[in-house]
């Protein structure tokens, strides 16, 4: 009865769905093309199709590597990207070009599944993280599409809202085929909601499995240049309400080292302007990437164009993951600790909480409550060159003790094709 009244509530406010889709599409336009993907209504698809779905951009970056090692031991194959957001599909095209095919994940209602599923033909379903949709789970059981949820993490906090509708999330748990948990807790957790014990395994997070591509070094060791000798630190993935903050721990690093250039990154480019005109309001003079401007007389870079954040980490002294300083959850810290330079966050980071325990155990991270703890352990770096590059390389070091989940993954999709 649950998975009824859902379905029919997503029928009715699907108009409205589409009508914010195109309000929205005024400012990003990229919206508005393809919408009808979003119903289902995608480019046929031939051969052994591997639908691999991501939400948005982190969880398309984490698929990369997965991609990468599926295309080089499968050949035949056909991977099918799919994401919910333009950024996350313009984040795919970059990686992939033409190696792979795209289309807009289809909108939960039993007829856009159903549709999905008639034109794709895909033989399974990965699914990044812990995406877990009512009809696209229980629609793929019905063709017989095996759904594998990979790098799949569950809070329990998650776990408790599932059991509180468990008439509806136990029939959806019972019809995914493998889980590939990060940690054993979230393996105790999706069993304790109804996946089969025998269907979950403890693979590890494919996200230290993080690869830099050559081209992506290259450009960064270029932009670098291009940076003279300056002080970088860079804040990546930034939420609204985390800006300000970060403008006024920048404002006391100029104070004692007036030649410090921060990089800010919004996580979504919808941002970008009103990032923009904060700089400007708090009197520091601003470069814009988008528009080709060089930083060597400014004190904030922008970082205004999608997919560089892996480049302008690889260019950064030191890095601050954003989504942390607000109640977001956090973002992923080991894009910036892999190039091995020291990695700060907030203390709200319940979304990689696996990951940033390892990194604290290990001291390959430091958690900030505000930006005056942030400018003073930023300014403490800045005149310490030795202990800058010890705690980098502790960093690195927990990203690459923990590597080999990648592995794990792959050999369970192949062995289950």
């Amino acid at each position: 009865m649950l998975q009824f009244i859902y379905s029919q509530l997503i029928r009715l406010i699907l108009p409205f769905i589409l009508l914010r889709l195109w309000w929205h599409g005024r400012r990003a336009p990229e919206l508005r093309r393809n919408w009808y993907q979003r119903l289902g209504i995608v480019p046929k698809t031939e051969g052994a199709v591997v639908w691999v779905h991501a939400v948005s951009v982190g969880e398309t970056i984490a698929a990369g590597p997965m991609v990468r090692r599926l295309l080089a031991r499968e050949p035949g194959i056909t991977i099918l990207m799919t994401a919910m957001t333009d950024t996350g599909l313009a984040q795919a095209r970059k990686m992939f070009g033409d190696q792979v095919h795209y289309a807009y994940a289809p909108y939960d209602t039993p007829g856009s599944i159903r549709r999905f599923l008639k034109r794709a033909r895909p033989r399974i379903l990965v699914i990044m993280e812990t995406e877990i949709w009512p009809n696209m789970i229980r629609q793929c059981r019905a063709s017989e599409v095996p759904v594998f949820l990979i790098n799949a993490r569950l809070s329990e906090r998650s776990a408790q809202g599932y059991e509180r509708i468990r008439s509806l999330a136990v029939p959806i748990m019972r019809s995914i085929s493998w889980v590939a948990a990060q940690a054993e807790k979230d393996a105790k957790r999706f069993c304790r909601i109804g996946v089969a014990d025998a269907k979950v395994a403890v693979t590890g997070s494919v996200k230290f499995d993080v690869d830099i591509p050559d081209a992506v070094r290259q450009a960064s060791v270029a932009f670098r240049e291009s940076l003279g000798g300056r002080f970088v630190w860079i804040a990546g993935s930034t939420h609204e309400g985390e800006d300000v903050q970060l403008l006024d721990a920048h404002r006391q690093i100029l104070a004692r080292y007036p030649q410090a250039l921060l990089i800010i990154v919004p996580r979504h480019p919808e941002r970008f302007e009103s990032v923009a005109d904060k700089v400007l309001k708090a009197g520091l003079t601003l470069a814009r990437r988008s528009a080709g401007e060089a930083a060597d007389a400014a004190n904030v870079y922008l970082g205004d164009t999608m997919g560089e954040l892996m480049m302008l980490y690889g260019a950064s002294d030191v890095a601050f993951v954003g989504g942390s300083l607000i109640e977001r959850g956090g973002h992923n810290p080991l894009e910036p600790a892999v190039w091995g330079i020291p990695v700060f966050s907030g203390p709200h980071v319940f979304n990689f909480e696996t990951i940033y325990q390892r990194l604290v155990d290990d001291s390959g991270v430091k958690l900030v409550g505000n930006a005056d703890e942030l400018a003073a352990d930023v300014s403490r770096l800045i005149g310490d060159d030795e202990e800058r590059r010890a705690i980098g390389d502790r960093a690195l070091a927990v990203v690459n003790k923990n590597r080999g989940a990648l592995e794990r993954v792959v050999d369970g999709i192949i062995d289950r094709l």
